[in-house]
């Protein structure tokens, strides 16, 4: 039964966070630019696990009965995707701008900013951890909860990681200007695309 909550934490976990999306387009960019890669992974994974945890302990269910405060994360994460994504579409428009060594360009505390608001102000990583983990793991028996919330942390973990520290086997191929522009396009165009999605959301 242990080794069961375990794996099903797991596969569902990996299941959801193996997607496109915008805190996984970040840290792809961190570790390609090989800026601060273990404090945003560690950054990624301890708050996937801390929300997991919450959601498996009845926060969702909370989340669930306050559609206003959906409301206001939805528009404040579209605000913050938008801007984003427009910085890299303005990035892959301006000439000699990337590189495929950082050089301390982003500080330590605008690195994890940054992954702070791609965590926190986008309610795709809530509706995935807090709500749809939250109540798979509320389905276990009560004793095998914290096995269930392991699990799914541990898949994170082992993600994020390897997002993170894996990007630099892609290195060679970022080494040509045209590459970054069209990872900066890809990552634009996905940005606004969710803020937009995230609007009509709130609105609709």
């Amino acid at each position: 039964m242990t080794g069961t909550a375990f794996l099903s934490g797991f596969a569902l976990s990996a299941a959801l966070i193996v997607a496109i999306g915008a805190q996984n387009l970040f840290v792809l960019r961190q570790g390609l630019r090989r800026e601060h890669v273990g404090a945003v992974v560690l950054f990624c994974a301890v708050a996937d696990s801390i929300l997991i945890a919450a959601g498996v302990a009845g926060v969702g269910a909370f989340l669930a009965a306050l559609p206003q405060l959906t409301m206001a994360l939805s528009l404040g994460g579209a605000g913050f995707l938008g801007w984003y994504g427009v910085a890299a579409l303005r990035r892959m428009a301006a000439p000699g701008s990337v590189e495929v060594t950082g050089g301390g360009t982003v500080t330590l505390g605008r690195a994890l900013a940054a992954t702070a608001g791609f965590t926190f102000l986008n309610p795709h990583v809530y509706i995935d951890t807090v709500l749809l983990m939250g109540a798979a793991g509320a389905a276990q028996p009560l004793a095998l909860r914290p096995v269930f919330v392991v699990g799914a942390a541990s898949a994170s973990v082992l993600w994020f990681s390897a997002l993170g520290y894996g990007a630099r086997l892609l290195i060679p191929l970022f080494a040509r200007p045209a590459a970054w522009r069209v990872l900066d396009a890809v990552v634009g165009a996905t940005m606004l695309t969710l803020a937009a999605t995230l609007v009509m959301r709130a609105l609709g």
